[in-house]
């Protein structure tokens, strides 16, 4: 049994605190506010965790924290996606100084854009080619996290998805999430603000990523390169729809794409499209994640697709469900 120290309380925190003290191990979950409402460890595994409010940029902070920690999974997930430019520079930098100080290893939990405009189905040893500025932080943390691990200083591994889906996503962290099953919940057709309804796209589920991450995290044999968390095999918008609604038990709608021109003239007042733009490609051409290497090596596999939706279903019905007694009850 080891301890490990788990940044970011979302879905993704969650998801790897609930699967690394699965394996017996125990877990400081840290957070900015320090404050954990959804703890899927708490019935088993109750002292097990203990949950801590820290600013992750602050190196002196996390480093205390780190000490006596098997790993450091950083599953930050910044504030706004409008301000990554300031945001991530400050939290990347306090990690590697925690690794480097304390002896941890660090998780990070990444993602694709690091691979900008792809043609193909992307693979761990593709080159970094990002095509925009949110690409390039990215590649820049695991580029400067790589060559300290390559230099002897820490050891480093960099955890892989494409856009999340399942129990426990926070707001605007789930296309799938928050503009296909909730509007189909809702008897509405899904509106997806940019992209094609037609193109091939990877999506992965969280609680995969919190399997792979505890594996990792625990484990001597995936430091020094980058693995694609297990990912069922892709799926456009329309074939998600259908498969969501036939789970769902509902009607089934057409999804319906705003034209790229309104898209592009709503950036002008409307920040988050304006963000937007640099990414529209992920979803307006196929984009696939292959993540095959991870399988053969961890003996790994991406939980079943109808599984994973029809979890993820529950959990934003019973979501919706609480919402209306929280209300009252603040009232």
């Amino acid at each position: 049994m080891t301890h490990h120290l788990v940044l970011g309380a979302g879905g993704v925190g969650r998801s790897t605190t609930a699967a690394l003290v699965a394996l017996g191990h125990t877990v400081t979950l840290a957070s900015r506010s320090g404050r954990v409402v959804e703890r899927p460890w708490q019935d088993t595994h109750p002292d097990a965790v203990e949950v801590v409010a820290v600013d992750a940029s602050d190196a002196s902070a996390l480093t205390a924290l780190a000490r006596g920690a098997a790993s450091i999974v950083n599953a930050v997930n910044p504030p706004s996606y409008m301000t990554w430019d300031t945001d991530w520079p400050p939290i990347a930098a306090a990690t590697l100084t925690a690794a480097e100080e304390s002896g941890a290893g660090l998780v990070i939990i990444g993602n694709l854009y690091g691979y900008g405009e792809v043609e193909a189905p992307m693979h761990e040893d593709d080159p970094m080619r990002p095509s925009g500025h949110k690409g390039r932080i990215r590649a820049d943390m695991w580029t400067e996290a790589l060559a300290r691990h390559e230099a002897g200083r820490l050891r480093v591994t960099e955890l892989r998805s494409s856009d999340y889906f399942g129990p426990g996503t926070t707001p605007r962290t789930s296309y799938l999430g928050d503009v296909v099953i909730d509007a189909l919940l809702a008897g509405r057709p899904p509106l997806v603000p940019a992209g094609r309804a037609d193109a091939a796209h990877s999506w992965t589920y969280v609680p995969d990523v919190g399997r792979l991450a505890a594996r990792v995290a625990a484990g001597d044999d995936g430091w020094g390169r980058a693995w694609h968390v297990p990912t069922a095999p892709a799926r456009t918008f329309d074939e998600a729809a259908g498969d969501v609604a036939r789970v769902a038990g509902v009607k089934q709608r057409r999804v319906r794409v705003l034209p790229r021109p309104l898209g592009t003239a709503a950036g002008i007042v409307v920040p988050f499209m304006r963000e937007l733009r640099e990414t529209r490609h992920q979803f307006e051409r196929p984009f696939v994640l292959d993540s095959e290497l991870t399988q053969r090596t961890f003996g790994l596999a991406p939980t079943p697709w109808d599984e994973a939706l029809a979890a993820t279903v529950a959990a934003r019905r019973a979501a919706k469900a609480a919402r209306p007694a929280h209300a009252g009850a603040a009232a």
